[in-house]
């Protein structure tokens, strides 16, 4: 089986920015008449997710999608705790139905209701909610709710740690993936989605958060940022700062994905992670939806990247498709899609 650790509902129904449009309409002027939830018909999920992310995992060859809401829309910078509760709500909900009726294809995975300067622990209801009723088997974390101002505590912080209990306690993993940039210094995908990934890997070098929670997991999408092509640097910092090797002290429970849209960097991020902290994702349909004018195939389709890579022994891959996936994501296979699989 292959198992795509990473895909966003990006084709969701208009109803849905719709919703979005006019919540945020209501944070400006608050004598308007409150947002509804949209109104999205099964059929109109389907017409979303069939010339989109179910063709492109019969054309690409995959099998399972873990699906969640549209990174770059958490905008968890927008107004306050209701407006990231209400916002957060609509979208696992339609991740769930999603869900629902494709349990073949896809398996959820949550939005918080973050918000800058409140408490992690006000994410948990969310969370629980996900995990019990929907059966999803994790969540996206964003470091930064501020939208790039990066005013929040490291992700090493105790100010997490209420999060993190309730994460070991129902046994899922957090993607670490920062949402929608409000700072004109940073582009979303090509600047702040990378900076972010090498800003956790950093964090998580320089302190104890896995002594605390030595089955706390997660996973730093696209590649890793730009921890693979600087290994070399960050086991040399680790060093002259006294810490453990990054190999012996992180990697029980940091992970990569394979979001990553050319062979070069592939080849690399291959030959530098150990291939069992590695799990194959895509990102369809993502931030890079084009057509390589130099291949003529897709940018992120990532299976011919590693489809590409003949060094790779069938255990190589059967970790990277499928036994790490279901290594970091223990409820996998728990849920009722993940049982049509098992």
């Amino acid at each position: 089986m292959i198992i795509d650790c990473h895909g966003h509902y990006t084709t969701a129904p208009k109803e849905l920015e719709a919703y979005r449009k006019t919540q945020i309409a209501g944070l400006e002027n608050p004598a308007l008449k409150p947002a509804e939830a949209p109104k999205i018909s099964d059929d109109q999920i389907r017409d979303s997710l069939e010339n989109a992310q179910l063709k492109l995992q019969r054309d690409r060859g995959t099998d399972l999608t873990i699906f969640s809401p549209r990174a770059s829309t958490m905008a968890h910078h927008i107004g306050n705790v209701k407006t990231s509760s209400d916002w957060s709500r609509i979208c696992n909900d339609l991740i769930h139905r999603v869900c629902s009726l494709y349990p073949d294809n896809f398996v959820g995975v949550c939005m918080l209701p973050q918000s800058p300067g409140v408490k992690p622990e006000t994410c948990i209801e969310e969370l629980e909610r996900c995990v019990n009723e929907f059966g999803f088997v994790g969540c996206n974390l964003n470091p930064d709710p501020s939208g790039g101002h990066w005013n929040s505590p490291p992700l090493t912080d105790k100010w997490w740690y209420p999060l993190y209990e309730k994460l070991v306690e129902l046994d899922v993993p957090a993607m670490v993936h920062v949402s929608a940039s409000c700072n004109p210094n940073f582009h979303a995908t090509g600047a702040h989605y990378i900076n972010a990934d090498t800003t956790a890997f950093m964090q998580f070098i320089t302190a104890d958060l896995f002594k605390d929670f030595p089955t706390l997991r997660f996973i730093i999408p696209h590649g890793g940022g730009a921890v693979p092509f600087h290994w070399g640097r960050y086991r040399g910092l680790a060093q002259d700062l006294k810490r453990p090797p990054i190999e012996e002290a992180l990697l029980t429970n940091v992970f990569f994905d394979t979001c990553v849209y050319h062979l070069p960097g592939i080849e690399l991020l291959l030959k530098v992670v150990p291939v069992d902290n590695i799990l194959f994702g895509s990102e369809m349909v993502g931030a890079v939806r084009g057509v390589d004018s130099r291949t003529g195939h897709y940018f992120d389709d990532t299976k011919r990247y590693i489809d590409a890579c003949s060094w790779l022994s069938d255990s190589d891959r059967y970790k990277l498709f499928e036994g790490n996936a279901r290594k970091v994501y223990p409820r996998l296979f728990r849920t009722r899609a993940g049982a049509q699989h098992s």
